[in-house]
């Protein structure tokens, strides 16, 4: 090959590179202390790993082929911590990273590349939205409809999206296709612009509250971590990756076992005695797995349930336990959604589940009726029961009604099943119970002390048939284990478990679930 045609493609290369949508569009983004999406993509990956593809894409339309270098999509692979990744995302120095005809072809070339490849797709989102005019024809939305062509990935790869602006329409959609969501503040998720409201419905809001970090955050749940800065979202990223494999056909390496074995004596202070009074379970997650392995999901989501994933004996594990810190760890629709995505991810890339329950039962009311949360609670049970991947439950407390069911206990599928010897079963917290059943009854009687008498004497009955030495005596529960006996039960099985014949793929249903 002639020298000169090298030294061309050099040029060119640099040139699309460096300046991308243009020198007046680079110095106002860092102006403002904003980063370009290679530069996101760099200080993501590790140092010089990054390989672009699609360098020289530009528009279709002739008017604008010269001033769209990239087509407002940068990608290529690279790698995190040595591991391989396809990543890309949108370039807003070019018409604000619009999707349009050749940059939907880019990104589902990056996507067919790493699912043929098995490897991780990481993406960064920020985009205006879709492209005018390239898609208001009816040829032109219809090409731009390949995106939903990362439908079918049925989570054969993992795949995450950091929101690092504002992003409207394919990064959005992007998002909600993905196994794991953050979020930078400042940032917004939305299908469309507020601008868009205000011109469609008269609707006058702010991109904050129509999709700010707090918003998703806590209210929609549709990311699982909102972060202050650029740098946060990397690591929470390059965390997430460390606990999965490659893709769906892998395990993941274990790892060397940190901390004690031995038994805990003072672990079972952590939770009290007194099944009415709140305690942060976190503490016993904490106290159970690896040292400093815990990392949780949707932390400030549906805080009744906590899901994390973390390691024990050195196996990536997830983790769902009821918070009795926030509305006692009734499980509402919200849970049930939090836990429904949990444990598509873990059955998707073969991560045994730990459950740890303490739940006062399902809540009730007008909202949570409205909320479908007859709809979530029996979805979320069909998940458990669609599972192929091993489960393991503790019943560390109490466990009231159809929610001791729910959190993986008697005759669902888990392949371990415990309680503490202070734990209650039942239909309903027996003081509830009593009232419901024998309110009537007891009104009967006069004497104000014999009453109460007869009610103490009652709730003690019911109390005594909740202990879960009735439900061992049936082998509903596998065995009664000490609370300093936890951490040890439970490494020992994942121990076992690590000998177990993985199904392939397709025959996981539930990996195949929708995680948004």
């Amino acid at each position: 090959m002639h020298e000169d045609s090298v030294n061309a493609l050099q040029r060119q290369v640099e040139k699309i590179r460096s300046e991308m949508g243009g020198a007046d569009k680079l110095e106002r983004m860092r102006a403002r202390g904003e980063k370009t999406v290679r530069e996101h993509i760099d200080a993501f990956l590790d140092v010089g790993s990054f390989r672009e593809l699609g360098t020289f894409a530009r528009s279709l339309r002739p008017e604008v082929r010269d001033s769209t270098p990239g087509d407002g999509k940068i990608g290529g692979h690279g790698r995190v911590d040595g591991r391989p990744v396809s990543v890309f995302g949108d370039d807003i120095t070019v018409l604000r990273g619009s999707s349009s005809v050749v940059s939907t072809r880019k990104e589902h070339r990056l996507i067919d590349r790493a699912m043929a490849m098995g490897i991780p797709i990481v993406h960064f989102g920020q985009t205006g939205g879709g492209r005018i005019p390239d898609l208001m024809g009816s040829e032109g939305i219809s090409e731009a409809g390949e995106l939903f062509d990362l439908a079918k990935r049925r989570h054969l790869v993992p795949m995450a999206t950091a929101i690092v602006g504002r992003s409207f329409g394919g990064s959005s959609f992007l998002s909600a296709l993905s196994d794991y969501v953050v979020m930078v503040r400042g940032a917004c998720l939305a299908v469309t612009s507020p601008k868009v409201f205000e011109i469609a419905t008269g609707e006058v809001i702010s991109f904050e509250d129509v999709g700010g970090v707090d918003v998703h955050a806590r209210k929609t749940g549709q990311i699982d971590l909102g972060v202050e800065t650029d740098e946060e979202a990397y690591a929470a990223i390059r965390r997430w990756l460390s606990y999965l494999p490659n893709n769906a056909h892998e395990q993941v390496a274990r790892i060397e076992p940190t901390g004690s074995f031995d038994s805990d004596t003072g672990i079972g202070d952590i939770v009290p005695e007194r099944r009415t009074r709140g305690y942060d379970m976190r503490r016993l997650v904490a106290r159970i797995c690896d040292p400093d392995t815990v990392f949780e999901l949707q932390p400030t989501y549906a805080r009744n349930v906590v899901c994390a994933l973390a390691r024990l004996n050195g196996f990536s594990i997830g983790v769902v336990a009821n918070n009795p810190m926030y509305q006692a760890g009734s499980l509402d629709p919200q849970a049930c959604h939090k836990i429904i995505r949990m444990m598509t991810v873990c059955d998707a890339y073969n991560l045994p589940v730990v459950f740890l329950i303490d739940v006062p039962g399902f809540m009730v009311g007008q909202r949570v009726e409205h909320d479908l949360m007859l709809h979530w609670g029996m979805r979320m049970m069909q998940a458990l029961q669609n599972a192929s991947t091993p489960t393991l439950t503790v019943c560390v407390r109490k466990a009231f009604g159809l929610a001791w069911q729910a959190m993986n206990g008697a005759q669902m599928a888990n392949k371990g099943l415990y309680a503490w010897p202070s734990a209650e079963i039942g239909f309903m917290d027996p003081e509830v119970g009593v009232n419901v059943a024998f309110g009537s009854k007891l009104d009967e009687i006069g004497d104000p002390e014999a009453r109460e008498a007869e009610r103490v004497r009652m709730v003690r009955e019911v109390a005594e048939a909740t202990s879960p030495y009735e439900a061992a005596g049936t082998m509903r529960i596998d065995e009664m284990i000490e609370p300093a006996d936890t951490r040890r039960v439970l490494a020992d099985d994942l121990e076992m478990l690590a000998n177990r014949p993985v199904p392939p793929p397709e025959a996981r249903p539930l990996s195949y679930w929708p995680t948004s």
